[in-house]
């Protein structure tokens, strides 16, 4: 799977943030569900073919903890954030978005509403 850095062009990240590339409906669905733990510096990015709200969607269950949520629309904006609580069965952002983060919930108060993220490969 492909790995990413997380860049914040608004405003500085408190320290960096790397996350696995999902871009396949198996590696989505199951995300970070059975996972024991998430650290701070590390996460999923969930890529969808085009902009959507429904698309865009997450559950939580089989998750033992909770997990912070950032959707970004096409151009890589901030549109929603949302910290989502282990077991609850559904997550959808209020605008449409292309890409989900999963990050630890410590980590969410670092994006705010119309940010621009960039996600940079890793080599």
């Amino acid at each position: 799977m492909r790995q990413v850095s997380v860049r914040n062009k608004t405003r500085e990240l408190r320290f960096p943030l790397f996350l696995t590339d999902c871009s396949s409906f198996l590696s989505k669905f199951n995300g970070l569900m059975f996972k024991k733990n998430l650290s701070e510096d590390h996460g999923l990015v969930l890529s969808e073919k085009s902009v959507g709200r429904l698309s865009s969607s997450i559950h939580m269950f089989f998750m033992n903890f909770d997990i912070g949520v950032v959707w970004l629309d096409a151009k890589k904006r901030v549109v929603d954030t949302r910290l989502a609580i282990k077991w609850h069965p559904y997550y959808a952002p209020n605008a449409p978005a292309q890409y989900t983060l999963e990050i630890h919930p410590s980590r969410l108060t670092e994006f705010l509403m119309e940010d621009e993220i960039e996600l940079i490969d890793e080599i």
